[in-house]
């Protein structure tokens, strides 16, 4: 199958999902997640339709950004993956998003280092909902003194929260990470933040984030195939 007809059966994925939980497909957005994979392959994304692309890793995403410069002014480019405070100056001059916010220093320095005259960076504070000990992500009890810290940096706009689980086999065990970030979510917007995004869901559990309220779906495998690491 081609990358169109992959992308086509993840948005009929997404839609199906939403309807079961009463919402509109509109209201998810599909984050096609082209990390390891050529510039052609999200040329052939885009030409199908897709417009916004995650990448995981900083040298590789820019050289793909710079490889696909006619279309920069149609893509939107987030990044994903941890970020180290010797990457940040690049990620914030070539990147749109930044999902993978975990601590106040990386934040200051993207806010510090995004270019003059350049829209607000927007990010998201990356939360280790399931607690695994290998997992980037701020505790679920310090997300919200790290939120405000971040809303009130200039260049930033954050939007929302973002959350990798630990692998589940049944569809309830799934749904319960994704339950706790929507509620954090909440709590934060009670507290006073304008949040308007929670970016979780991949290729194996989207249909648990989206029936929780997942409002970007983060899909690599299951538009692009299984994925080779040179890393």
């Amino acid at each position: 199958m081609s990358i169109a007809q992959h992308l086509e059966e993840v948005r009929q994925r997404i839609a199906r999902a939403a309807e079961r939980a009463s919402r509109e497909p509109s209201s998810v957005k599909l984050l096609a997640v082209s990390k390891t994979f050529p510039a052609d392959d999200v040329r052939a994304a885009f030409d199908a339709g897709q417009r916004a692309f995650g990448e995981n890793y900083v040298q590789e995403g820019i050289a793909k950004i710079a490889a696909l410069g006619d279309l920069r002014s149609e893509i939107e480019w987030h990044f994903i993956g941890p970020l180290q405070s010797n990457k940040t100056k690049l990620v914030a001059e070539q990147f749109d998003w930044v999902h993978s916010i975990d601590r106040l220093k990386i934040a200051e320095r993207l806010s510090a280092q995004r270019p003059e005259g350049a829209p607000a960076l927007n990010v998201c504070v990356q939360v280790n909902v399931s607690g695994e000990a290998s997992k980037s992500g701020v505790a679920p009890e310090e997300a919200a003194a790290l939120a405000h810290a971040i809303a009130a940096l200039p260049a930033l706009r954050l939007r929302g929260l973002m959350a990798i689980p630990e692998p589940a086999d049944t569809p309830d065990a799934q749904r319960a990470p994704h339950a706790r970030l929507c509620e954090l979510m909440n709590a934060l917007r009670a507290d006073g933040l304008d949040l308007d995004t929670l970016s979780m869901g991949m290729s194996a559990d989207l249909e648990a984030a989206v029936l929780e309220g997942a409002t970007m779906v983060r899909i690599g495998t299951a538009i692009f195939g299984a994925r080779t690491y040179t890393h």
